[in-house]
């Protein structure tokens, strides 16, 4: 396979997740601002934008929900907003079109094309709800219809990388606000998690129960260790080792990180949950150079294309 095309298949799975989770996050978010007339928005929204890694907006500038909105959901020109991720995606399907198939091309093109234009949705909530059903139609075209050669392990790859990412920075927000941020309900709700929760431990709930879902485990496909270990497969199956002595920095970032977090005490990681994350994130980047090292050498011809968070 040419590396712009490994490259393309890729970005679109990390594009996509990308748009997905960062609606799931901002639907958090906004809601949580829109029912509690006590938040401290800006305070709120500058936090926000800080775990999303978008600048700190001017001190003197009134950040608000609007802000983040435009920001993080509706910027075409930024691949880290929603809007932008999906435009992104999309680019990168037309640059594979001899790979990808027919009927994901077509769901990214129709997902662009209806993409809101210079006026923002009366209802940010619809907007987010239509981004995660256009991802959830991409998966499922790409689930159903894609060989399990190494098409489909670059799209799983990008896929799994940007969701234990983006997972990552969903906790930070948590355990950045306290008191005042989302309830650990309400984040396994956003991941679709709630009721793979309550199946599991039989309704008897908690907060170390619910973070320890949503970090450690091992069949919740959302989960960052089901994630992470999905992108290790996906690595075995691209290039399976033959020296036995060795491992290529890819795997060896994503499997430091994941056995930091399967083999140390829960309570241990939940009390420094920021800096866990951050761990979290730092690997997922160097596991992305690593990949990027490695089978697209050459770098992208559209470098923002291939930018990450």
């Amino acid at each position: 396979m040419l590396s712009r095309i490994a490259e393309s298949l890729f970005w679109i799975g990390r594009y996509v997740e990308r748009a997905d989770d960062t609606a799931r996050l901002l639907d958090v978010h906004v809601q949580i601002l829109l029912e509690d007339p006590w938040a401290e928005e800006d305070l709120a929204c500058r936090s926000l934008l800080s775990v999303m890694d978008r600048p700190d907006p001017p001190a003197d500038l009134d950040v608000g929900r609007e802000h983040v909105l435009d920001v993080l959901g509706y910027d075409r020109f930024s691949p880290s907003s929603i809007a932008g991720a999906l435009v992104a995606a999309r680019e990168n399907a037309r640059r594979a079109r001899e790979i990808v198939s027919t009927e994901l091309w077509e769901c990214l093109n129709t997902s662009w094309n209806q993409l809101p234009s210079q006026m923002r949705p009366a209802r940010p909530h619809d907007y987010f709800t239509w981004v995660r059903e256009r991802a959830a139609i991409v998966t499922g075209i790409v689930e159903s219809t894609t060989s399990r050669d190494d098409t489909w392990h670059f799209m799983v790859l990008g896929r799994s990388i940007e969701r234990a990412d983006m997972t990552a920075r969903l906790l930070t927000t948590r355990a950045l606000a306290g008191s005042a941020g989302p309830s650990w309900a309400t984040l396994l709700r956003s991941c679709g998690a709630h009721e793979a929760f309550l199946r599991t431990y039989r309704g008897n709930t908690s907060d170390e129960r619910a973070a320890g879902f949503l970090l450690l485990d091992r069949l919740f496909p959302r989960s960052i260790v089901y994630s992470l270990n999905q992108a290790e497969a996906s690595l075995s199956a691209l290039e399976p080792v033959a020296d036995r002595t060795t491992i290529d920095d890819a795997r060896r970032h994503i499997g430091l990180v994941r056995t930091n977090l399967e083999y140390r005490p829960l309570l241990e990681i939940v009390d420094a949950l920021p800096r866990e994350m951050e761990l979290v994130q730092r690997a997922c980047s160097a596991a992305s150079d690593a990949i990027r090292a490695r089978y697209f050498p050459s770098g992208a011809e559209l470098t923002w294309v291939g930018e990450a968070l």
